[in-house]
């Protein structure tokens, strides 16, 4: 059954006709996960743009997060002059922004205009490839992110003129799984649920989390590309519903050192013919489970310092994993343990893996195409995974540590022969230089630890 909120082409035009719609919203996600794109007038979309699409800077996949084009990417510069790259529409993808006055949304793939393929470096691009190596293989991917957050009373120009200093979070305790605390925030949740499932984003739940003002807001899992898709409208949706109504919402990976970090928890699956392919009577550790269930574990996990960037894209992000925080630190699996980096849960057709260790700053369509390369290497390759652990894994010293900065990471990844393989030389170089940038900025920075630090006892 199609989700709520989701628009077929003819739907659309008749709304348009009878001005319920009057904006469309055209947009496709840069390397941080940020929609950018262009708002149409609906006549002009139903007429024109649906069908033709439209062009958009390429230099939109090699700025900065102040939208500043960064020298030395070689997909656009300067000496390329910046040209334009092709939007494309997927009318899949079309549904209602109920959150916004008479406005409809839909995602873009981008397209080369020469090649008229799929731009390689592009985040949707580089999911669709890991997607078709798995129809290849026989399989469908299933997946659902979720994503937590803070949501606080100030709002994003407060925050930004107050230099995100003395932020007022809307709980005052820890509020994990807590009704009334809960209750507090239900007017900007309750919104956020109704207006996600009235945009084509089917909503499961909503809870305190485990920090002062944190959140989780948890979507109904779906194929692989519509979740990735889900998770954007997801973001934009709850950014935008605080801005109006007068509150900001942040999903930093840690957003301070002295609260929770806030992760994205990845949850996927392989299927073939409405069948889970996890699902089997084989034994590893406490579960029973496939072969193809067992590698695909073995290759996600060994695999993670090949594409941790694609997890953890951010100075930020390594400052998350911390022991004892509730994010993971070491690379182990067990069964239902929330001290693993890779948790089981689930039994017969509800077999699934649960990755801890991405953020909830990542990129989805990289994040998921990561998880997706990894373990059907692992189902090439009959990769095993290391024996189930038991206890608390932050005491397992002895077990491998996850990267502890971005540096580090980007330094792996670059030079991983997996990764150029999975998802071509030139995304890996492109984005190895836009890690590297995002890692040369901070270090360049001049940080409020600093000052603290060195301004008077130095």
């Amino acid at each position: 059954m199609e989700p709520k909120g989701m628009l077929d082409f003819q739907h659309l035009k008749e709304m348009v006709a009878n001005e319920e719609v009057e904006t469309v919203i055209v947009a496709f996600t840069d390397h941080y996960g940020r929609l950018v794109g262009k708002r149409f007038d609906a006549d002009f979309f139903v007429e024109n743009a649906a069908h033709e699409g439209t062009h958009g800077c390429d230099y939109l996949l090699t700025t900065d997060m102040e939208m500043e084009p960064v020298p030395g990417y070689k997909f656009a510069n300067w000496e390329l002059g910046y040209g334009d790259f092709h939007l494309v529409p997927d009318l899949s993808t079309l549904r209602m922004a109920s959150w916004l006055e008479a406005s409809a949304l839909v995602l873009c793939d981008v397209i080369d205009d020469k090649s008229h393929q799929r731009v390689e470096e592009a985040p949707r691009s580089i999911l669709y490839r890991q997607l078709e190596q798995a129809g290849e293989m026989g399989y469908d991917c299933f997946a659902a992110s979720e994503l937590e957050y803070y949501l606080f009373e100030d709002t994003y120009r407060q925050a930004f003129e107050q230099h995100f200093q003395g932020l007022k979070p809307t709980g005052w305790y820890l509020e994990d799984y807590h009704i009334l605390q809960g209750t507090r925030t239900e007017p900007f949740t309750a919104s956020a649920r109704w207006h996600l499932k009235n945009s084509g984003v089917p909503v499961e739940n909503s809870k305190g989390e485990w920090g002062l003002g944190q959140h989780e807001l948890n979507i109904r899992y779906a194929e692989a590309l519509d979740m990735a898709d889900r998770h954007v409208v997801f973001k934009q949706c709850l950014k935008e519903i605080a801005d109006d109504m007068d509150m900001s919402v942040t999903f930093m990976a840690k957003f301070d050192a002295e609260r929770a970090g806030s992760s994205c928890h990845i949850h996927m699956s392989l299927w073939h013919d409405e069948f889970n392919t996890f699902a089997g009577n084989k034994q590893l550790g406490p579960v029973e489970g496939s072969d193809i269930f067992r590698w695909f574990l073995g290759g996600w996990m060994m695999h993670v310092p090949d594409v941790m960037p694609f997890y953890a894209p951010t100075v930020n992000s390594y400052k998350r994993y911390v022991d004892a925080s509730w994010a993971p630190t070491r690379l182990a699996w067990s069964y239902d343990n929330r001290t693993a980096g890779f948790r089981v849960v689930g039994k017969g057709q509800s077999l699934r893996i649960e990755c801890r260790i991405p953020g909830a700053d990542c990129n989805p369509y990289l994040a998921f195409a990561a998880s997706l390369a990894s373990g059907l290497d692992g189902i090439r390759n009959h990769i095993e995974p290391p024996e189930c652990f038991t206890g608390d894994i932050y005491e397992a010293k002895h077990l491998p540590r996850v990267p502890y900065t971005l540096q580090e990471a980007t330094d792996r990844f670059e030079n991983s022969e997996f990764a150029k393989q999975a998802f071509g030389e030139k995304a890996v170089q492109h984005y190895s230089h836009f890690f590297r940038k995002e890692t040369e900025a901070y270090n360049m920075a001049v940080t409020d630890w600093e000052r603290k630090r060195y301004f008077e006892r130095i």
